[in-house]
């Protein structure tokens, strides 16, 4: 899908350097463009807004330290990986990870993304946040421990309290962000305190690399074949795998069906 098609067909509007006091980078080629907005809410946790309508993102500056960071998804769709497993997240989604064992390199399966990180340096953030609200008792130490202690990463898929502390991050007022932002990412960790991450979280929707190359394989594959009609069967039988294994890799990669990717492809 062309970056023209993607915005046109974009329900998030782009926020302009003019428009927004938050630091904003920017890489744009012939293949698209990936645009970030941050914001300093506390010392040493920053909030950014990002936007982007290009398939790759390559040699991004490694964060150091231990520095964790939570990611939603509003629109689209990006690849996060993490040592040697892949996730990806969709509308709703959250994923928290450590920074220091992300790729360089950030995909978006899509074509297409918009979504927030709040990027928390643990060194960096007041050991306990109770000093801004009272009763806000959440530790970041505690947090990176809970989510990220024996994994690089934790997932949940679309969850409605989630989906209201973030949802009211997309549309906030130029005048009261400064304030707003303290208050929303404060509701975000003292949720994440309580969240159960054994009911909430999804061990089973992590791709390895080889699933992940096969995946893309196919794409490949459809995309230099758009002019007749690829069957799963021609699928499988090209790439000597079944077409069970095809489908199923293909829908957990790009989280549409191979007939609905293709039919995008030809729009």
């Amino acid at each position: 899908m062309s970056e023209k098609n993607c915005i046109d067909k974009c329900q998030i509007k782009n926020m302009s350097a003019q428009e927004s006091c938050g630091e904003v980078r920017e890489i744009a080629d012939e293949n698209g463009r990936f645009r970030t907005t941050a914001y300093s809410v506390f010392s040493g946790i920053d909030l950014v807004y990002n936007d982007a309508h290009i398939s790759k993102v390559e040699n991004l500056k490694p964060t150091g330290g231990n520095v964790i960071e939570i990611n939603h998804c509003r629109e689209g769709r990006m690849e996060c990986h993490y040592r040697d497993e892949f996730c990806y997240v969709a509308p709703g989604d959250l994923v928290i990870g450590r920074a220091g064992e992300k790729s360089d390199t950030i995909c978006f399966p899509l074509n297409h993304y918009h979504g927030i990180t709040v990027r928390i340096d643990i060194k960096k953030a007041p050991a306990c946040l109770s000093c801004f609200l009272e009763d806000v008792n959440v530790r970041p130490q505690a947090i990176a421990e809970k989510f990220c202690g024996t994994d690089s990463f934790f997932i949940a898929r679309s969850n409605p309290s989630v989906e209201h502390i973030f949802s009211e991050l997309y549309s906030v007022p130029e005048e009261i962000k400064k304030g707003y932002f303290k208050i929303k990412v404060l509701e975000l960790l003292l949720f994440l305190s309580v969240l159960n991450t054994e009911k909430d979280g999804l061990k089973n929707e992590v791709y390895s690399r080889p699933q992940v190359e096969l995946a893309k394989s196919v794409s490949e594959y459809l995309v230099e074949n758009m002019d007749h009609r690829v069957t799963l069967e021609q699928l499988s039988e090209h790439f000597h795998i079944s077409g069970t294994q095809i489908k199923n890799v293909f829908k957990g990669v790009y989280g549409v069906s191979l007939y609905a990717y293709t039919r995008a492809l030809k729009m």
